[in-house]
């Protein structure tokens, strides 16, 4: 039964008042530093969702070095999708760092959980997310943020061919010669970047809870999210079933 609950997985943004017309032309060039960094800190986050995945399974637990570190990657992602071809909502230079940036206007962040479902741990990731995969790839294409493709974590901070990828060229034609960015047409691309952010935190082991099939528009996450219980929750069967004497 739905409940109405703040999702553990938080995305807020602000539009930069005036953008450049041009400046995105050339982003994709600004970005290489990051996108070599990237490669790295993805290497590193499919060590650390291994380590995590078994500490869960065997604890109930997500280490919490480890559960930052991850965060800390998608953080970064965000931040450079957002400069980049996923959203051209700023032109401010990414920082280099996992921490949150307060004065930065993309931000993400992901509540740490006290304990997770052992049981859950060996099917959400896959089994549970298949339809969210499927509303994601039609959002930001075929890169899925956090899909496992081929054994392999991948973030598509290229830009996509899906939905996104569509909104965004047409953003920067209207920018290129208007100077401004439509407030409407943000909020529908930052929806569908914080649904799939939603998504990429609930395959990387950080909530049970089922992500909402809802696309919450603009900047600021909202205050109130319908969510399922965590779909489905079975019995842990790692857990004795207390006996009644």
């Amino acid at each position: 039964m739905a409940t109405s609950v703040v999702y553990p997985v938080h995305v807020d943004t602000a539009l930069d008042p005036k953008s450049s017309r041009w400046l995105w032309l050339v982003k994709w060039i600004l970005l290489i530093p990051h996108y070599v960094v990237l490669l790295f800190l993805w290497l590193g986050f499919a060590v650390a969702w291994v380590a995590a995945f078994f500490s869960i399974l065997f604890t109930g637990r997500y280490p919490r070095a480890l559960f930052d570190y991850n965060v800390g990657v998608l953080r970064w992602s965000w931040r450079v999708t957002y400069y980049g071809y996923g959203a051209l909502g700023t032109d401010r230079y990414p920082p280099f760092t996992l921490r949150e940036v307060e004065d930065y206007p993309a931000h993400f962040s992901v509540d740490y959980p006290t304990h997770l479902s052992r049981g859950l741990v060996l099917v959400k990731w896959w089994l549970l997310a298949i339809p969210q995969y499927i509303i994601v790839g039609i959002f930001v294409g075929g890169g899925v943020w956090a899909a496992n493709q081929s054994d392999n974590w991948q973030w598509n901070v290229l830009g996509s061919n899906g939905l996104v990828g569509i909104l965004v060229i047409i953003a920067a034609v209207i920018l290129a010669f208007t100077g401004s960015y439509p407030r409407s047409l943000f909020d529908l691309v930052v929806g569908m970047n914080r649904w799939a952010l939603r998504v990429a935190g609930y395959a990387a082991l950080m909530t049970d809870a089922y992500p909402p099939f809802r696309l919450d528009l603009g900047g600021s996450e909202p205050v109130d999210v319908p969510t399922s219980d965590p779909a489905p929750a079975p019995v842990d069967p790692m857990t004795p079933t207390p006996t009644t004497p």
